[in-house]
């Protein structure tokens, strides 16, 4: 499916579906998709996300990802506070890359095309973009400091992964590129090359923990991961925030999209993703799987810890103050970035 079809898709469910969503206010597209042409191939692990503005609060229930007419769609609601503002947005990294480049779906009351002219026109201002790249360096503190003691080993690994790979962010918002999700790591590589800091990538890899992961190794660790998935997608029964990731409709990307990078020779870049997606089936697993079913996958998910150097507790506690310690050189790169690029203006 091309990325124009797919878009067109999501503007018909908006029509026909979205637009029925009590408080609904307009729809718009973020995520990667905006950073595609619409010739483009979408890729199969690829979904299309869409943003449904609300008045008031949001919808409690998170609609996730579904198919929707060939379109793997994902999406979530947002109060319609969140945006009330171009200073509001432009000083949210999570949104502001999203409504300055956004297809804008629905759009009843001229609103949303507004308020993507005004966060186009100061989105690679330098204030915006320090303020941003701060603000991703407390995103990274925030899951540094996560975890508890009464934190369960799936999120408490998730936490790690998370301190990690919040890190790439920093560099992604100075460069003004999407701070994308799975693909976080091949997209922060491309932001080191093009500002001639390539020499600076393995450090990402070192504190993520696969910097030596070979690629049969990565295969292996997948492998435990769809089983895993398999196994979660059957016994489900607690809702969680990503539920519909761990489902028949987010088979393509949890899985796919690993399968994706490691094909493209992206092997190392693929564990973070492999990772996430172990710790949330193991969560699932431990909430609604048989006792026998949660001791079957227990050692390949420790193996998978121990190969990205946080099987134990001490070993996440200096992970995590590894992260706490790489982030200000992060920072530093961020600043050089930004000083350099000729699309950061004053």
């Amino acid at each position: 499916m091309r990325v124009r079809e797919a878009k067109e898709r999501a503007r018909q469910w908006v029509r026909e579906t979205g637009a029925l969503t009590a408080g609904f206010q307009g729809a718009y597209l973020a995520g990667s998709v905006n950073w595609m042409q619409d010739d483009d191939e979408l890729p199969a692990s690829s979904d299309v996300d869409v943003m449904v503005v609300v008045r008031g609060d949001a919808p409690a229930a998170k609609l996730g990802k579904f198919i929707f007419r060939g379109a793997l769609l994902e999406v979530s609601y947002l109060p319609k506070t969140r945006i009330a503002s171009a200073r509001t947005v432009l000083d949210d990294y999570h949104l502001a890359a999203g409504i300055s480049t956004t297809t804008i779906l629905l759009d009843p009351s001229g609103d949303l095309a507004a308020l993507q002219l005004q966060v186009a026109r100061d989105y690679a201002k330098r204030d915006w973009v320090r303020r941003r790249c701060d603000q991703a360096g407390q995103n990274v503190l925030r899951w540094v400091e996560a975890s508890g003691p009464e934190t369960s080993l799936h999120d408490r690994v998730t936490h790690c992964l998370f301190a990690a790979g919040v890190t790439t962010h920093v560099l992604l918002v100075a460069g003004l590129r999407n701070p994308t999700v799975r693909d976080r790591y091949s997209a922060v590589r491309e932001v080191l090359r093009d500002h001639g800091r390539l020499d600076f990538y393995e450090s990402f890899l070192r504190v993520l923990g696969a910097s030596e992961m070979d690629r049969k190794r990565a295969t292996a660790h997948l492998q435990t991961v769809r089983e895993m998935f398999d196994a979660a997608v059957l016994v489900m029964e607690t809702p969680f925030p990503f539920a519909a990731d761990i489902s028949e409709a987010g088979r393509p990307a949890a899985i796919g999209g690993s399968e994706a990078l490691i094909a493209s020779g992206n092997h190392r870049e693929a564990l973070f993703w492999i990772a996430a997606t172990a710790a949330r089936c193991r969560g699932v697993l431990e909430r609604d799987a048989s006792r026998e079913d949660r001791a079957r996958f227990d050692p390949p998910f420790r193996a998978l810890l121990d190969d990205l150097g946080i099987g134990s507790e001490s070993d996440r506690r200096a992970r995590r103050e590894e992260v706490r310690a790489f982030l200000p050189r992060v920072q530093d790169v961020a600043e050089a970035i930004m000083t350099a690029s000729p699309d950061v203006s004053d």
